[in-house]
């Protein structure tokens, strides 16, 4: 089944960008927010003593990161809104990570990203240092963040979506940014 859904939104980006900072924020402004699916997926794989992380098994990774990302986006769908969704990531952010581990992109996984339609603007935020750290579930440096940036912002576009940059700039003026970009399109 094919579903197109253009009030749901993508927020992505390399690691430690601020993003789920500002989801956090939207969330707290009364917007429905999808939570990251790879970060639960690390720290529920570490729990369980799991091999489905990316510093061991690369494929079994991605494929969860696939699968709960398209669980997220029907859960979204049960939600029933016509206000915009917020997604920590999408589906195309497995593809991406799939891409950068050199892993084949398989025609299911083409399928699933294909079937699974965002809003044509995605929301990308650039590799900030200022505000990069690591912690137990973030172990990349600073040029796989780099890396993860570019990499993601092609993906992205090869899929047909128009990347939108959000500034550095405080946590309220990019939350601003974002609705403000959402009411202005909503206007054409």
């Amino acid at each position: 089944m094919k579903y197109q859904n253009d009030n749901f939104y993508i927020l992505t980006g390399g690691p430690g960008v601020g993003k789920t900072s500002v989801l956090n924020e939207l969330k707290k402004n009364g917007y429905i927010v999808m939570p990251e699916t790879a970060r639960a997926i690390i720290k529920e794989q570490m729990e369980i003593g799991g091999e489905a992380l990316p510093w061991k098994n690369k494929e079994s990774y991605m494929r969860l990161m696939l699968e709960t990302s398209a669980e997220s986006y029907r859960e979204a769908i049960s939600q029933n809104s016509s206000l915009p969704i917020f997604f920590d990531r999408g589906i195309l952010d497995a593809v991406c990570y799939a891409r950068m581990v050199g892993m084949e992109v398989s025609d299911k996984i083409q399928k699933i990203a294909e079937n699974y339609q965002y809003n044509r603007k995605v929301f990308i935020f650039p590799p900030w240092q200022d505000i990069y750290e690591t912690d137990n579930e973030r172990k990349q440096d600073w040029q796989e963040a780099e890396a993860t940036y570019e990499t993601m912002k092609k993906t992205y576009q090869d899929y047909g979506y128009e990347i939108i940059d959000v500034p550095k700039d405080t946590l309220e003026n990019r939350k601003d940014f974002i609705i403000r970009t959402i009411k202005q399109e909503e206007i054409r």
